[in-house]
């Protein structure tokens, strides 16, 4: 079917046929006046109209074949305009389809004006799509920043597709290098190229346990198949699981420690009882030793649960804190002249370093002296006779750090990190006594006046434990 835009693409081209047919046969008549005037001296006067019959007749001819010629034109010419715009018109409809959309106008005929709309529909929802798949990829970008699990995206091939900034710094490799790379050439652990294996070939879900790099981390790694939205491609996440680790670890040895310290004393006391009630009532002296025991045991029990409640009400912060400004040295000399005799039975001596100038630092008097006192007496239990402890207060920008040195035993490395923790002691007998919860006490009260406590050691030369205090 023609439409208008063919006609008026063919209607100049028809004109200017037929002003090239008009024009041929003036022309043409034009010449034939030439000649006949030029031949009209040699011909008979009879033979005029006969050969101007003939004339007519081929005039005629031509303008019968140039009529012809012009329709043909006029019905061919627009028929092959039309046929020549069934591609743009194509265009045009794949546009809007690809737009998802229809004519804004509806009832045009104009190919060009609907190829033109039909385009920009097109690039509008092509920008509104890039807006969208941006802001996606924006949104996943900001994800893979900053979750805090490892992210790897692994093609059929073990090739890495994506490796975010937590997994460098869980395998301490920098996404460039790793996406040039296989997954077996990047991580190195079998563990999980195993978990990736396994997955690819079962098509389910896969967890393990590993531990990784140095200092070691506990991490789960989860093996998930990306079949749908990305073909052979698995995606594995890597949990750092240290501290739930680490927890699970304190959990284990406070119930093993706690077990242990209740253990001893009631087993000490079942037997005393039981040595009572077979005849050792009797004897005066024996049973006299006996309930002095007792007695020591029950102390010992006493004192366990006291300090439990005293920790239990710090953590909970129901210990109400007299905060007042306080002389650093009031408070080192307080709990040293406290713990002199004892120091002085152990053939230790004790030195105190502080200025008097040194400023007041804004505490409870009493729960600090409480710290000092468990540090010391720590001091003066782990220093062996004739040992030297330190005791000494210096300004560190906006804090007082105490510290308090020994020269005794030491602390191992592997334990240092755990000695605030409550019932743990550096020496697995317990021949020391104590009941463990000294330090983590210790660490507590510090913790609520907003100041930090910490401890260096070398074994077999001596500790150093420091906590500061912000100044008043």
């Amino acid at each position: 079917m023609l439409n208008r835009r063919a006609w008026i693409i063919a209607l100049p081209f028809i004109s200017l046929s037929a002003l090239l047919i008009i024009a041929a046969y003036i022309w043409f008549w034009n010449r034939l006046q030439l000649k006949l005037e030029e031949i009209s001296p040699y011909i008979q006067t009879s033979e005029l109209p006969t050969i101007a019959l003939l004339l007519n007749n081929i005039l005629a001819d031509f303008l019968l074949f140039c009529a012809i010629f012009l329709c043909i034109i006029c019905l061919a010419l627009p028929l092959i305009i039309n046929y020549g715009l069934l591609p743009l018109k194509e265009i045009a409809n794949a546009a809007w389809q690809i737009a998802e959309s229809q004519p804004l106008i509806q009832g045009i005929k104009d190919e060009y004006k609907q190829l033109s709309l039909a385009i920009n529909a097109m690039a509008k929802q092509q920008r509104k799509r890039i807006e969208a798949l941006k802001s996606e990829r924006k949104t996943l970008e900001a994800v893979l920043q900053y979750m805090n699990d490892g992210v790897i995206i692994v093609d059929g091939d073990g090739n890495i597709k994506l490796f975010n900034p937590a997994a460098e710094k869980i395998f301490k490799v920098s996404a460039e290098r790793a996406m040039q790379k296989t997954l077996a050439k990047t991580v190195r652990y079998h563990q999980i190229i195993d978990l990736w294996q396994q997955q690819k070939r079962t098509q389910e879900e896969q967890i393990t346990f590993l531990e990784v790099g140095t200092p070691r981390i506990f991490l789960q790694g989860i093996a998930i198949s990306l079949e749908q939205a990305l073909p052979g491609c698995t995606l594995l996440i890597f949990q750092d699981i240290t501290k739930l680790h680490h927890l699970e670890t304190v959990r284990r040895d406070f119930i093993s420690n706690i077990s242990h310290e209740l253990r001893t004393p009631l087993a000490s006391l079942k037997a005393l009882t039981e040595t009572l009630r077979s005849g050792a009532l009797e004897d005066p002296k024996a049973s006299t030793r006996f309930l002095l025991q007792i007695e020591k045991e029950v102390d010992s029990l006493s004192q366990m649960v006291s300090e439990l409640l005293e920790l239990s009400r710090i953590e909970s912060g129901k210990v109400p804190l007299k905060l007042q400004d306080v002389s650093p040295c009031v408070l080192i000399n307080t709990a040293v002249e406290r713990l002199a005799l004892q120091a002085q039975r152990e053939n230790l001596s004790i030195t105190v370093l502080c200025e008097n100038d040194l400023p007041p630092v804004f505490a409870d008097p009493i729960r600090i002296e409480q710290v000092l006192m468990n540090l010391l007496h720590n001091a003066i239990k782990f220093t062996e006779s004739g040992g030297k402890i330190t005791l000494q207060a210096n300004q560190d920008g906006n804090f007082i750090v105490f510290s308090i040195a020994d020269t005794g035993i030491g602390i191992p490395a592997d334990d240092l990190p755990r000695i605030f923790e409550r019932f743990y002691k550096t020496d697995p007998s317990r021949r020391k006594g104590g009941t463990g919860l000294g330090l983590a006490i210790a660490r507590k009260l510090v913790e609520a006046h907003h100041g930090n406590i910490w401890a260096e050691s070398t074994e077999g030369e001596g500790s150093t434990f420091y906590f500061s205090l912000p100044i008043a």
